[in-house]
């Protein structure tokens, strides 16, 4: 049964990603990847939200963390996206943004999660 509830948040999160990654389209005037860096954060936000803010509902009830944790959050953040996008910048020449892009990502996505972690 696990695998439907994967399934379905995987498919979830991936809607969610393209809506992002749409709707940043239309704000983003250059090459950085906005797109994914703001999926990612997010995911990162709701993954933080799950794991530690309601750990006590994910251990009592088995749906919820294929569900959320594996499937809406692994749909919805895109490491391979980032690493493309990343070796992009870094072919283009755009060293400063490409070392910003890693260093921000990994920056905000570990503290999120770290400061959630310690907050809740």
């Amino acid at each position: 049964m696990n695998f439907i509830w994967v399934f379905i948040g995987g498919g979830l999160g991936s809607i969610s990603r393209y809506g992002i990654s749409l709707g940043t389209q239309k704000m983003s005037t250059g090459n950085l990847p906005i797109a994914t860096f703001t999926s990612n954060i997010l995911a990162c936000i709701i993954l933080g939200i799950a794991v530690y803010g309601f750990k006590d509902k994910l251990e009592s009830t088995a749906w919820i963390s294929p569900f959320l944790i594996t499937g809406f959050c692994g749909g919805f953040s895109t490491f391979s996206s980032w690493s493309k996008e990343t070796v992009d910048l870094i072919q283009q020449g755009q060293w400063f943004w490409a070392v910003a892009n890693i260093i921000v990502s990994i920056a905000f996505g570990i503290g999120i999660l770290l400061w959630m972690k310690w907050s809740v």
